[in-house]
Parts: structure tokens; C-alpha cells; sequence
């Protein structure tokens, strides 16, 4: 299968060689040229089997210069449970209509991880696939999570550097020590005074900076991502949608081609958009409900067909999306508007700031998703009323998307599936003092001590890749300013 640029002008290229370049060279994102299917037939077989098996299966369909025990190999080494202790992505009943997909279990306690263990595994392949000598570095823009998954994904890994970039104050503490205390040879981090879209922008600029990346090939270095701007960071998204309908067929919580809802808080739309593509294949979805946070950007794009930046950022308690600038609606707007309408909305974004979509479009978009927000009370008040009614225990960000998925079930009605999934990106120990705070209505003791305390406020325990972060050595305390990006980056190569 061939993959294209959602711009247009980008040419072709495998599977391996958009896993290796991220990035189209026109500045566009690449995308399969078909969107492959999934009957319910298979679906129904891959209830009976293991994550890994599931997820060759389903990748195998879109990454076809890889072979099946290519993938079934690496999947297994990605999803095993020495990296993820009692299975990948377990889906668990929360009161009668929702069911909260945990994508948290693994080696950094965010979702992240469910396609940073697998990706350098396809990453390093597609080198080899395409005959590449030279390294590469790869830059990564995150607002949290992102950044942790892919240095630990990417660590150690032979003709590989990573450098990742996060704002300074827009990540919890947790976060902050996770990305400044991490090992490895070949990984490099640096704060940024500024927010997640001055890091994303400053990586992209770089990207497509013609004397950086001639710089960096004089010098036998190659530019790449990690961010979900790369197919092969959100190609493996897809999968665990699917793993959790084959959950709740196998336990007889629906019926074959029985339709649900997926609820996702997102701020960059990758993960929405990963569910988005597995309705596409034929998983039986009905509405897609986009969570969104007090930057609720999104929500007035999917209600009003205008995407706005020019606005106010704030910086909230689910900073994984406190963003602006939502990288992978483009590749929605590519598959329902084409390649030559989105180059032109995509212009005006770099140009203004803002674009407007056709009424055609902006309906289009709303069969199939719904766009709701969760203010800061909110997201305090759902994390309460989560842990007062069921025992259960929710971040930030999921509480977002649980907040959103009642609202959507109200307003909906009888037009909603019986089942709603609500995907659940992080554990509570990650953003442990907004958790404590929401719960006990009082400040959080300072740092790594918050999670003590929520441990002992809830009874729970804290989640065992983040424990003991206080007492690692910390590495990387380099604050830059956006404009000094391109200048560290060719440090790196000295």
C-alpha cells in the first residue's frame, strides 16, 4: 500500500518510508491511499485472541511491506507483560453505560505508550527496509506524555538520537521528572519558555528548514518524529479501539456488529482520529464524541465548521491538551474534503490563524462527531463523583472524557449506543496533585510527595513506573527559548 500526502504534492512512498521521514515533504501528513476493511467476521475471530495477535492483524492491513511475523514478533515484544503487567489495555465497567478504556499500564503510565513501545520497533525495520545509512534524529514536541514514551521507547536504540522539547510550565511535576530523569546514551530533553504549539511549531519550522536538514545529512543525520504527525506513531492508535469492542463482544456485554460510541479527550485529535479510521474499516461506531478541555478549540470547530487559534491559551489541570493547534485534523479534512481543499485550509492556518470550512464539510464532519468541553470545576467535580459513586479512580484527562460522555449520553438520548467507550489516557498517579485536590478540596503536598498522599487519601496504590521518581538523579535541566530550537538541535550532532 502506498502512502500520499494529505496536501497533495508530497509523491509516494511504503509504509517504511513514511515511518521513517514523519513527515511528507510538502508539510503535509501521510496517509494510506485506501482506508483497508474489517468485517465483522474478524472481528468476532480477534475476540478470541491475544493483544498482540490483534494487533498484527490489524496493522498488517495497512504497514503491507512488513510481513505478519514481522509485526506478531514485534508486538509481542511491545505488549508483553514485562511492559505491560496484566495486559495492555483492559477495558473496565463504570456504572451502566460506560466502559473506560485503560491505556495506562505501561512503562510510563500514559496512553503514549501504547504506540511508543511498538513504533521504534517499526521505526528501526523501515530503516533497514529502505536501505538507510545515515542516523536519525528524531525531534519530538510534547505537552507531557508524548515526550516520556518516546525517550523511553527510543533509548538506547542503535542509529537512533532523540531530543525532545516541552514547555516549561505547561507539564505536571510528574511529567517534568519522568522526561528530566531519564537514561539512556542518545536521548537529549530541553524546557521551553512558551506552550505546547511554540514547541510544536519550533519543531516544524525545523522540519522544513532546507539548511538544517542539508546541515544535518553533511553530517550523516536525517530528520524524523515521534509525534502523531508520524503514521507510525498512530497506526497502532487504531488497534486498541478495535481490541476493545473485541473485549466487550467476547464478554458478552454486546452483539456482533452491535454499534458503540467512543468518547476521547484529545488536543491534537490523533487518538480521536485513530478511532475515527477504525469506524472507517468497518468496527461498528456510531458517534464519535470529541472531549475536549477549557482550550476547547475543537469543540467550537466541530459546532461552528471555523477553526480558530487567535484565541486565549490557558493552561488548565489535563495539560496534555492545553493545545491550539491540532495537528491531525488534517488528516480528517484530507479524507472527507481531498488533498487540494486542505492544502488551502492548512495555508490559511500558517497565514491567519483561522479557517472556515463549507457548510457541506462542517455537516459532513458532524455525522460523525460530536464536540463537547469539561471546564476546570468540572473536571474536579467529575473526578469526586467517579471515586464518591464507583470507587474509581480517574485523572485529569480522562475526567474530561468521562465528563463529556455523560453529557453526550444526556443530550443524546436515545440516539446513543447502549455502550460508550471512553478512552482513559493516563493514570491518576501522574497528575496526583490535581487528583488529591479535586478529591479532598484542600492544596496537595509539593512534588513527587502528592503521590504519597493521594495513595493514602484513596487506598490505592501508586502506579509502579512512577514511583520513587523523586529519588532518581535528575539529567536534563536546560531551559531554551523557542527561537534557540534550531541552535541546540545542531548541537547535538557535535
Amino acid at each position: 500500500m502506498d502512502y500520499i500526502s494529505t496536501r497533495g504534492n508530497g509523491g509516494r512512498t511504503t509504509a517504511a518510508g513514511a515511518i521513517k521521514t514523519g513527515l511528507a515533504s510538502d508539510g503535509g501528513l501521510f496517509m494510506p491511499q485506501s482506508i483497508p476493511s474489517l468485517e465483522v467476521g474478524e472481528i468476532s475471530k480477534l475476540s478470541g485472541v491475544s493483544y498482540p495477535e490483534r494487533a498484527a492483524a490489524v496493522l498488517s492491513k495497512f504497514l503491507t511491506d512488513y510481513t505478519y511475523d514481522e509485526l506478531l514478533s514485534d508486538c509481542r515484544e511491545a505488549y508483553g507483560e514485562s511492559r505491560f503487567p496484566g495486559g495492555a489495555a483492559p477495558v473496565r465497567t463504570v456504572g451502566d453505560r460506560l466502559r473506560v478504556l485503560e491505556l495506562w499500564h505501561g512503562p510510563t503510565a500514559a496512553f503514549k505508550d501504547m504506540a511508543l513501545q511498538l513504533m521504534p520497533r517499526l521505526f528501526v525495520r523501515a530503516l533497514r527496509k529502505t536501505g538507510e545509512d545515515k542516523t536519525a534524529l528524531i525531534l519530538v514536541a510534547t505537552s507531557g506524555d508524548t515526550g516520556k514514551a518516546a525517550l523511553e521507547g527510543y533509548r538506547d536504540v542503535d542509529g537512533v538520537r532523540i531530543a525532545v522539547f516541552y514547555p516549561v510550565d505547561g507539564v505536571s511535576r510528574v511529567q517534568k521528572l519522568q522526561m528530566a530523569t531519564q537514561e539512556g546514551n542518545n536521548v537529549e530533553v530541553f524546557a521551553v519558555r512558551g506552550n505546547f504549539d511554540d514547541t510544536q511549531n519550533g519543531v516544524k519550522r525545523i522540519f522544513s528548514d532546507a539548511g538544517m536538514v542539508k546541515s544535518l545529512s553533511d553530517r550523516g543525520y536525517f530528520f524524523s518524529s515521534a509525534n502523531s504527525i508520524n503514521w507510525g506513531r498512530l497506526v497502532p492508535q487504531i488497534v486498541y479501539y478495535i481490541s476493545a469492542y473485541c473485549d466487550l463482544l467476547e464478554n458478552g456485554d454486546i452483539s456482533a456488529g452491535e454499534k458503540v460510541d467512543i468518547c476521547v479527550p484529545t488536543g491534537n485529535f490523533g487518538n480521536i482520529f485513530a478511532a475515527y479510521i477504525a469506524k472507517r474499516m468497518g468496527l461498528p461506531v456510531g458517534r464519535l464524541v470529541c472531549a475536549s478541555n477549557r482550550n476547547n478549540i475543537l469543540t467550537d470547530f466541530l459546532r461552528t465548521g471555523i477553526y480558530d487559534r487567535n484565541r486565549d491559551f490557558h493552561t488548565t489541570m489535563s495539560p496534555s491538551m492545553d493545545i491550539l493547534i491540532s495537528s491531525n485534523l488534517e488528516r480528517l479534512l484530507y479524507l472527507l474534503a481531498g488533498s487540494d481543499e486542505t492544502a488551502g485550509y492548512m495555508k490559511r492556518l500558517s497565514e491567519s490563524g483561522r479557517y472556515s470550512v463549507s457548510d457541506a464539510l462542517k455537516n459532513e464532519i458532524g455525522k460523525e462527531f460530536a464536540g463537547y468541553f469539561c471546564d476546570e470545576p468540572g473536571t474536579a467535580r467529575t473526578i469526586r463523583d467517579i471515586y464518591n459513586e464507583y470507587g474509581y479512580l480517574v485523572d485529569t484527562h480522562s475526567a474530561v472524557g468521562i465528563s463529556c460522555a455523560l453529557q453526550y449520553l444526556e443530550e443524546a438520548g436515545e440516539k446513543a449506543a447502549k455502550r460508550v467507550i471512553v478512552a482513559s489516557t493516563a493514570s491518576p498517579y501522574k497528575f496526583a496533585s490535581s487528583v488529591y485536590e479535586s478529591l479532598k478540596n484542600e492544596k496537595a503536598p509539593d512534588g513527587p510527595a502528592a503521590l504519597e498522599a493521594l495513595s493514602r487519601l484513596t487506598g490505592t496504590e501508586i502506579t509502579a513506573p512512577l514511583a520513587g521518581l523523586d529519588k532518581k538523579q535528575v539529567r536534563f535541566s536546560r531551559v531554551i527559548e523557542p527561537g534557540d530550537m534550531p541552535s541546540v538541535t545542531l548541537e547535538l550532532l557535535k
